[in-house]
């Protein structure tokens, strides 16, 4: 068996497949930071953001949002400066908004478990060529997200997202962590 075709060849993307992809994330905290990573992947590869997470979580101090949604102008011409993480004042200043908007939700992981029944979906996907970009899961968790406040969660972001945390189990069936992930749900 073989990993799904995108884990490689950098140590760090195999690791990251190999222990964390498609792993079910409970933790509000942990979800949260993973969909702001998600959205300063867009436009860019994953291996970028994998390369400078360490970056992301000192410079937005450990992705406390209870911290980062006081944050103002000042926090945001230090963060872009910062090259430690993508300097996007677009994707910088959604990251402040979404903190505000996280602190609305009573339970994020309750509210974004909640769109998949609490358990992960099971694909059963064959190749890359058949996991969609989004669904119409992702659409409508994406259209919420937006109504509750939060930016750069598009379909695209919130499905890539969903596929990170374990919503969806979308490693290959030809994958050996296929059947690992699906016995966690």
């Amino acid at each position: 068996m073989e990993r799904c075709g995108w884990a490689g060849p950098d140590q760090i993307y195999l690791d990251y497949h190999d222990t964390e992809w498609g792993v079910p994330e409970y933790d509000s905290r942990a979800l949260w930071e993973k969909l702001i990573l998600d959205g300063f992947q867009a436009g860019l590869s994953w291996i970028t953001i994998l390369k400078k997470r360490e970056g992301f979580r000192a410079a937005f101090d450990g992705f406390d949002p209870e911290t980062i949604a006081g944050w103002g102008e000042p926090q945001v011409a230090r963060l872009l400066q910062n090259p430690g993480i993508i300097r996007h004042r677009g994707k910088i200043e959604a990251t402040i908004t979404n903190a505000r908007a996280y602190l609305e939700i009573e339970d994020f992981s309750a509210f974004c478990w909640g769109y998949v029944g609490g358990k992960p979906i099971q694909n059963r996907w064959a190749t890359l060529a058949e996991v969609p970009a989004f669904t119409p899961l992702s659409a409508r968790m994406s259209r919420d997200l937006k109504k509750a406040g939060f930016k750069f969660c598009g379909p695209t972001i919130v499905y890539a997202w969903m596929q990170a945390c374990g919503l969806v189990n979308d490693h290959l069936t030809t994958c050996p962590l296929h059947a690992p992930c699906a016995a966690l749900a």
